[in-house]
This record gives C-alpha cells, structure tokens and sequence, in this order.
C-alpha cells in the first residue's frame, strides 16, 4: 500500500541542528513517522528532546560545534554504537550574517561557509561512508533557501552558501546514486524562525514578503515535516539530485 512507503518505522534519522525551528519541526516529524533520532546541536534541544520522547522514540543528544569537521568521525562513531545504524540524514544547522556587501566580513564570511556548506560535504561524506559500509544505500536531506535561487541583499556568505548547497547535492546525487543513496535538499521559503527574526520585526519588509507570498502568510517548522519525511522515506527512491522548494508559491509569483 502506498501509505506504507512513508513509514519510517524503524529508521534512524540523524538531524543537525534540531533544537528550535525548521530542524525541530522537522525532527518531529521524522519522529511522527516511526524514526529514532540522533541530533547535533551546539546546545541541549531540551524541547525537541520532549517532543520526541513523548511520541515513544528514542533521541541521542550529541552536543559539537559543527564548524569543526574533525568531530565528525567520532560523532558518529557514538550514534552507531548507540543505535546501530544512521539511515537518513538531515543537514539542516546554520547560520546568518546580514550586511553589505561593500562592508563584508572576511570573519562573517568564513563562519557561514564554515557551517553551511563546508561541514554539510563533510557530514553527507562521513555518513555516506557508514551507509556504503552498512549496505543497505540511505538517504541525505540538505537545507538549501530561497537564495539557492535567488541573489537576496545583505546576505553574501549565506547566498553563496545555499547556491553551493544545491551544486553539491546534485553532485552527491551523481556519485553515490550506484551505492544506493539519494542525496535531495529542502528549499525553506520565508519561514517564521530566528533566522528572519529581523526581517518580520520590520514592517515595511514584511508586507513586502508577504505580498509576493501567494499563500499569504510566513511558513512554520509543521510545514517542513511533510516534504522531509517523503524525501526520507522509500516514496522518493527514484527522486535524486533535486531541489523541493517549500515557500508557499514564492518563486511561482
């Protein structure tokens, strides 16, 4: 039955960044799905922790800076030895610094690069290495943007971070299709989390969003918790080297 294609019952989901928006949402939601949990944050997830508990499954906090990539080995060294086996991945963690770019950072350029797409190679590469050793192909989710597709203002680093996102999770797609891996991503819209905290603070630009918006609102985390588990689940095994944007028609206007 098809319904049975999206069950994940039994699966280990391995979420970065997980403690508070888009990665909590879509941890849940993994969870709802039948998933233990492994998530790296750079603090406890207290509240994901709770959510995730609380539906019967298993979460293994993992506390690292993501930045550096020479934890990611024995990172998940711990979560196989706790659960056994990693059969998805969601790179989800990262970061934002708004400027412009006339003004930019050498640091503030670094630090993003550092997270969003240096350490999404090394973490996809460091687990698509237990899943060529376990046997049994898996699945790597990346978090692209909007600014996957578009330039935006003020945002050099995290533009450019995101557009490599979407290079690089084709490229995986390519090489590590024959081991029976698909590596997809998830373009996040303008979604209400801390990240365009100070875009929705300021009003003008709000309205602005909101008006390009077909479906008229801000997306939320429960927005994510549908694509990620499709793209997760044995539905999507002939979906590879794509790009889901998830932005209530934005790119449609």
């Amino acid at each position: 039955m098809i319904l049975d294609m999206f069950s994940l019952q039994g699966k280990v989901a391995l979420v970065t960044g997980c403690d508070t928006g888009l990665g909590q949402g879509m941890a849940v939601g993994l969870a709802e799905a039948g998933c233990d949990i492994v998530g790296i944050n750079i603090v406890e997830p207290a509240e994901t922790i709770e959510r995730i508990t609380a539906l019967g499954r298993r979460f293994l906090s993992l506390t690292a800076d993501l930045s550096d990539t020479h934890r990611f080995a024995s990172l998940l060294e711990t979560a196989v030895a706790e659960f056994g086996k990693i059969d998805i991945l969601v790179n989800n963690a990262g970061i934002i610094r708004r400027a412009d770019a006339i003004d930019f950072s050498e640091k503030d350029w670094d630090e993003v690069m550092n997270l969003n797409i240096k350490s999404v190679f090394f973490m996809s590469q460091a687990v698509a290495r237990q899943f060529i050793k376990q046997g049994n192909g898996g699945k790597i989710i990346n978090i692209a943007s909007m600014l996957s597709y578009q330039g935006g203002i003020r945002v050099p680093s995290y533009t450019a971070s995101k557009s490599a996102v979407m290079g690089v999770t084709r490229l995986l797609a390519n090489e590590w299709a024959q081991h029976n891996i698909n590596v997809n991503a998830i373009a996040p819209g303008y979604m209400a989390t801390n990240n365009t905290q100070q875009l929705r603070a300021d009003e003008e630009r709000s309205s602005e969003i909101l008006k390009r918006i077909p479906a008229g609102r801000w997306g939320v985390p429960a927005d994510m918790k549908g694509p990620v588990v499709f793209l997760a689940s044995q539905a999507s095994d002939y979906v590879n080297g794509y790009t889901l944007a998830v932005d209530g028609g934005w790119l449609a206007r």
